[in-house]
């Protein structure tokens, strides 16, 4: 009797493991997953999560941090014992560190009070040195981001061989998506799903994934998401917990007119989405996951005919088990976690942002 390891039809079936040289190597050889039971939606229309999350540090900033090194060292604005310094709230950060750590660069990461204890032990874990910026200098809806910038140029400038790649405004920010994420889309689906569903923040995964497919796949939609209380698509400004999305100022990468689509999603509809990825679907996934999946249900409502859609997921949910996994954490925020019909009821209110408001900053 033949055992599993011994099976001709067992063994043709085992994924490919290709023996690489450093863990960069591996980024971008994730899974595409099809969306089944969360959503009355899912048995007409196709979504399908790319799991960012499964790139070797759990989230998709790798890539553009592995990209920006690679960069400055062709530049040689960075050089062999050099010292990488950004403003990061998690993911770019934590890319950079494992970077660094490859390279035998010196890592110093600007954060803020709302930086998550996760995310700060994984930075630290990976050899990072952490500079935290007072909540005194937060602005007046309470976001860091300007003067974590500020902190992180300040160290640049001032330390020998400092290199401050700084994502928020870094035009390059946006070719690792165009050369390495939107390929790998193109080729997962044999050419262009009808729609791709992109998380803003930086506006580094959307400036990339839109340019290569509006010239080569004009009809594929671009949905952009984002978080309420942000500045970028032009709405009202407020206080808001997500991180991973949202920001103070529209960045300079980010195109309103790449879009077809824009969603506002707010805090508690988000994180909804989050724990019913976890128990319907079996993914525990980021908090701007659970936005961008919110922004995808509610596209879907407009269409009659089947569509496919391509939704991209940033980050593991285990930076997060602190706060949108914690009950305490959320009734401490007075966010009520949605479930069944009333969260089906609350991605059906879902409405896109006009266009025409998209990209003006409101203070």
């Amino acid at each position: 009797m033949l055992t599993y390891s011994q099976n001709p039809t067992f063994r043709s079936n085992l994924p490919k493991s290709p023996l690489l040289a450093t863990v960069t190597d591996a980024l971008g050889k994730v899974p595409i997953v099809r969306l089944n039971r969360i959503h009355p939606s899912c048995q007409h229309h196709h979504l399908y999560l790319k799991l960012e999350s499964c790139n070797p540090g759990g989230s998709i900033k790798e890539k553009n941090a592995a990209y920006l090194v690679k960069e400055a060292e062709k530049q040689s604005l960075l050089l062999p014992g050099g010292t990488i310094v950004e403003s990061s709230s998690g993911n770019f950060g934590i890319g950079l560190a494992i970077v660094g750590a490859t390279k035998g660069y010196r890592v110093m990461i600007v954060i803020d009070a709302k930086t998550p204890v996760t995310m700060r032990r994984m930075l630290t874990a990976y050899g990072a040195e952490l500079v935290e910026v007072p909540l005194s200098a937060a602005d007046a809806q309470g976001s860091m981001q300007v003067a974590r910038m500020a902190k992180a140029q300040e160290l640049a400038t001032n330390l020998p061989g400092a290199w401050y790649p700084c994502q928020h405004k870094n035009p390059s920010n946006t070719d690792a998506h165009e050369l390495w994420t939107a390929q790998e889309i193109e080729e997962a689906f044999g050419g262009a799903p009808d729609a791709i569903v992109i998380g803003v923040s930086t506006a580094g995964q959307l400036g990339g994934i839109s340019r290569y497919f509006k010239k080569y796949y004009p009809q594929t939609r671009i949905i952009g998401v984002d978080v309420a209380g942000s500045a970028i698509f032009g709405t009202p400004r407020h206080p808001y917990k997500m991180t991973g999305l949202g920001l103070s100022f529209v960045p300079p990468n980010f195109d309103p007119q790449v879009l077809d689509a824009a969603y506002s999603v707010d805090d508690a509809l988000a994180f909804s989405v989050c724990h019913a990825l976890a128990k319907q679907e079996g993914m525990l996934l980021g908090a701007s996951t659970g936005a961008i999946v919110s922004a995808a249900l509610a596209d879907t409502q407009r269409f009659t005919q089947p569509q496919t859609m391509l939704l991209l997921n940033p980050d593991r949910g285990d930076r997060y088990l602190e706060t949108v996994y914690n009950a305490d954490w959320l009734t401490a925020q007075g966010i009520n976690i949605l479930e069944h019909s009333h969260l089906t009821e609350a991605i059906a209110n879902l409405l896109p942002v006009p266009l025409d408001i998209v990209g003006r900053s409101q203070v």
